[in-house]
């Protein structure tokens, strides 16, 4: 019996085998956690990308959004359409995007309010937001919320994303939310003589 312990302890046949069970695995948590980690600043920029580029067509009267709050909702629509077309990678955008558009008087100034309306995926019908109203020289928030699943749920980072964001509203997934500030330069509008 000593004989064969010895014999057990001596063989040194598979230790590769042994380090490569004990280190793949921490590895490749970590190769994943990066890759989910590039693909959510991925997605981040795009969408602050797109709000920004929206707000520059906004303000410079590019797209014109000059109703009144309680404007109807295909100038929300055209709004999320420009955001979602210039950011290209977000999944679903169209569906997951909500945005707003805030007006605050600089002389009367009341804060922004810090949390995003967010899409809440826990209910079935969605009701409608308002789009404010833009005029010369109105000073305009314009903010915008994605709800996005991880892209490897089960990996590290996106595992520890869904259990941080475990309401009904958010279904699986987490919020990147984008802000952009302007106020709206004088501009000429078109009128039907012209």
């Amino acid at each position: 019996m000593k004989n064969l312990i010895q014999q057990f302890v001596g063989d040194e046949r598979g230790t590769a085998s042994l380090e490569f069970v004990l280190v793949f695995p921490v590895f490749f948590t970590f190769v994943l956690m990066t890759y989910e980690s590039g693909i959510l600043s991925a997605r981040h920029v795009m969408l602050e990308h797109g709000v920004d580029r929206t707000v520059r067509a906004v303000r410079t009267g590019n797209i014109l959004v000059p109703q009144p709050p309680g404007a109807p909702l295909s100038d929300r629509d055209l709004l999320r359409q420009e955001i979602c077309d210039t950011s290209r990678i977000l999944p679903d955008c169209m569906n997951q995007l909500e945005i707003e558009l805030l007006w605050r008087d600089p002389l009367n100034w009341v804060a922004v309010p810090d949390d995003f309306r967010c899409i809440d995926r826990g209910e079935v019908v969605q009701d409608a937001v308002e789009v404010g109203g833009t005029a010369n020289n109105r000073l305009m928030f314009l903010r915008a919320c994605i709800r996005i699943n991880p892209f490897l749920p089960t990996s590290g980072l996106g595992k520890a994303i869904v259990d941080k964001n475990s309401s009904d509203a958010a279904g699986g997934s987490y919020a990147l939310t984008a802000v952009g500030a302007f106020v709206v330069e004088p501009f000429r509008a078109v009128s039907e003589d012209d």
